[in-house]
């Protein structure tokens, strides 16, 4: 039976159809194994019971969440919230644990019937039932919490009666293993289940060579074991999701920019431009909207004035476009149209690397150029140096747009995922106080637009999630946002961890002087003079590096020597108090100019983690000393319409741009993009929004290697497609 089947609902006329599918296979093998007197098929008899009676407890309840989900729509057209989430994880459960039901009770004759692996998936399929029975019942908890909005409709988030730390009391007791053993991926499509399967074996693996508890031996055993033994994937899985600190989270998800993941992308959709720049910071002027001038902040909140580092990803040369310059060929003339990109990560990973594997096809089917921010990272640069560094990105590339992006910005798109996107909505309102000029549009996908520990039913999806678990996004929450992990730091501060962009070691490196990008500005069409002065020899993957461009667009700054160099992407040292150590070596940052280079120039490593290197990097897994969910995550975050955009005034948000948002109905920010469309419909702007089905948060990550992310990806295009001819 495929996830495409509907559920009637409500169903207080009549029970659907899979139900009772799922209730005569349960008594036909129940019938079965009554006659079985070991222990395996009295525990299927005891599992199959279980089933019997969750499927008895859970009809009212069901019914109840049924009848009020459809009152939180954003409208008749597009079903989806929170509530609706987990009645499609309950249907999709019932058809899980039919699936097992029927493929046992068709081999349960044959020879190589092997009743103890049927015993612990009908197991798992009756603790699956009774958590999601335990959530349907915090649902209603939620629901009595609602508030309402000033168009009298309630509202997905619990009203301020109402403390995250009740809520999280009683979900202590969900069984959350359930949901990452044999059941992993049961609500998501085939194609995803089997990633998040092969996901859930790197997670459980990767800690075990991130942390160092037990002997080397012990370890490696442990991480063979998570590929055979499902239950104890799900143990790991969860142990370090409630306990692992946000380094681990970083660590994990920087897996992604893993030099042959991105070899693989680059050679399936190769770009004619993917140049890395090096933006100095430099005083930036810009003009506002009635005629006047204003000076840009520089960025320097936390960690003192620092280079920002953006990537430009273009399909085609064009007149103008760095890397284009003396190649060769005919150039295309200036885009009329910029695309500005941020990246997700959890305000704490990842960089625009890790993002080719969908710009890349995007920036071939738009045909505009892309630039791609790689802002400063949390718990180093917590809010709001990265929103601060977005706005210096933006101005500067308007400033800069037809002498080295190719585009005249004529029209101007921000479009971004999860915490992108959430910084993208912040220097849109950064743009309408400072009075200039404002993006013509924004799509943003999976977004968080309160970034605050408030309670709604998507915001629960989080405790069955693999990709962004609770623990994972509550740390994240408190590295980015938490008030108390605040600390100044002076300009000429020099703090490990720094968030510069990631280089593999086979992209090529370029010394670019400033006196290149004059001659650039000066001959972008690649003529035959000033040959001593063209960018011919610079590749198009490559960087722009040791540069000041403030020069490019003739406006006399002061001169700075900027000193920038690439790095990998340092992992950022631990936030959380304890008594163990918490830095984090660095990986693979040798580049040629470090006075004490390495002796071998090769490291050792497994998942791309190093094995060697100093012992006195010991990390352990400390699950002893753990606080609850309840105490740990007692924190305060400022309420800040920068920082969580949905708080911002109805005068703010009444002037954004038309907007365009995309979510997941099982994400756990399906809520968060859901409040946001209503409100913005609310005040009469341009908004739409698509919800789609059995994909998970992140998911145009996986764009590559899945077909039904791809297709997600498709229809992003399709979004922005629609705002560029607006």
């Amino acid at each position: 039976m495929s996830l495409d089947d509907d559920f009637e609902r409500p169903f207080e006329e009549f029970e659907p159809l899979q139900w009772g599918a799922l209730r005569e296979l349960c008594h036909a093998n129940k019938d079965y194994f009554s006659t079985h007197q070991d222990e395996n098929g009295s525990r299927i008899k005891a599992g199959l019971l279980a089933i019997l009676d969750h499927l008895e407890k859970m009809q009212p309840v069901y019914k109840e969440i049924s009848r009020i989900a459809p009152m939180f729509d954003f409208d008749e057209q597009t079903p989806g919230n929170g509530y609706r989430s987990f009645l499609v994880l309950v249907d999709r459960c019932i058809m899980h644990s039919g699936s097992v039901c029927r493929q046992m009770y068709c081999q349960k004759d044959s020879f190589l019937f092997r009743k103890s692996y049927y015993m612990r998936e009908i197991e798992a399929c009756s603790q699956l039932l009774a958590s999601l029975y335990t959530c349907l019942q915090y649902l209603k908890t939620l629901y009595s919490w609602s508030d309402r909005m000033k168009d009298g409709k309630l509202s997905l988030f619990s009203s301020n009666e109402h403390t995250p730390q009740e809520l999280l009391n009683q979900a202590e007791s969900i069984n959350q293993y359930c949901f990452y053993g044999r059941c992993l991926g049961f609500q998501f499509c085939d194609n995803i289940k089997h990633i998040l399967k092969t996901l859930s074996v790197c997670l459980a693996s990767f800690s075990e060579v991130y942390y160092s508890n037990g002997t080397l031996l012990g370890r490696c055993a442990n991480s063979l074991k998570y590929v055979m033994d499902p239950e104890a994937r799900a143990r790991r899985i969860v142990h370090v999701s409630q306990h692992a600190d946000v380094s681990f989270c970083q660590a994990f998800w920087f897996l992604s920019e893993n030099e042959m993941l991105c070899s693989s992308v680059s050679m399936v959709v190769p770009l004619s431009i993917n140049q890395v720049i090096s933006i100095p910071p430099e005083e930036l002027i810009l003009d506002t909207l009635d005629g006047g001038k204003i000076s840009i902040p520089i960025p320097n909140s936390h960690i003192g004035r620092k280079p920002i580092h953006v990537r430009l990803l273009s399909a085609v040369r064009r007149v103008g476009m760095v890397g284009s310059a003396g190649i060769g060929g005919d150039l295309l003339g200036l885009s009329e149209s910029l695309i500005i990109h941020s990246h997700g990560g959890g305000f704490v990973a990842q960089t625009s690397r890790s993002h080719e594997a969908y710009l890349r096809t995007w920036a071939v089917k738009l045909g505009v150029p892309i630039l791609s921010i790689d802002y400063s990272l949390a718990p180093e640069a917590p809010f709001p140096r990265a929103l601060e560094e977005i706005l210096y990105a933006y101005a500067w590339s308007l400033n800069h747009a037809s002498t080295l992006l190719g585009s005249t910005a004529r029209k101007v798109l921000l479009i971004g995922d999860s915490a992108g996107a959430n910084l993208n909505l912040g220097i849109t309102f950064k743009c309408l106080e400072m009075n200039i000029r404002k993006p013509d549009g924004i799509f943003m996908a999976y977004t968080p637009v309160l970034v605050e520990f408030v309670t709604s039913p998507s915001r629960l999806l989080s405790l069955t999630d693999l990709l962004l678990p609770f623990g994972f996004m509550m740390r994240c929450l408190k590295a980015y946002a938490a008030l108390d992990n605040k600390k100044t730091v002076g300009p000429k501060d020099k703090t490990q961890g720094s968030n510069e962009v990631v280089e593999s070691e086979t992209e090529s490196f370029a010394e670019v002087s400033e006196s290149d990008l004059i001659a650039l500005a000066l001959s972008p069409n690649g003529d035959e003079t000033n040959d001593a002065h063209k960018l011919a020899s610079l590749p198009s993957d490559s960087t722009l590096n040791s540069v000041s461009l403030a020069d490019v667009d003739g406006i006399d700054h002061p001169k700075q020597e900027i000193k920038s160099q690439e790095y990998i992407q340092k992992f950022l040292e631990m936030y959380r108090n304890s008594n163990i150590n918490t830095s984090v070596p660095v990986l693979n940052n040798y580049n040629g100019t470090d006075d004490n280079p390495p002796s071998n120039g090769k490291t050792w490593s497994l998942f791309g983690w190093p094995l060697g290197g100093d012992k006195k990097e010991i990390r352990e897994l400390d699950t002893e000393r753990a606080k609850s969910p309840s105490e740990e995550f007692v924190f305060t975050v400022p309420k800040d319409p920068f920082l969580s955009p949905y708080l911002a005034s109805d005068d703010l948000l009444a002037r954004l741009p038309p907007t365009k948002i995309l979510t997941m109905e099982l994400d756990p920010c399906l809520d968060d993009c859901v409040m946001f469309a209503r409100k913005l419909k609310l005040l009469g702007n341009v908004v739409s929004l698509d919800i789609l089905s059995g994909l998970p948060h992140g998911f145009l990550n996986l764009a590559p290697v899945s077909k039904e992310a791809y297709e997600g990806s498709e229809l992003c295009i399709k979004r922005i497609l629609e705002l560029l001819q607006m």
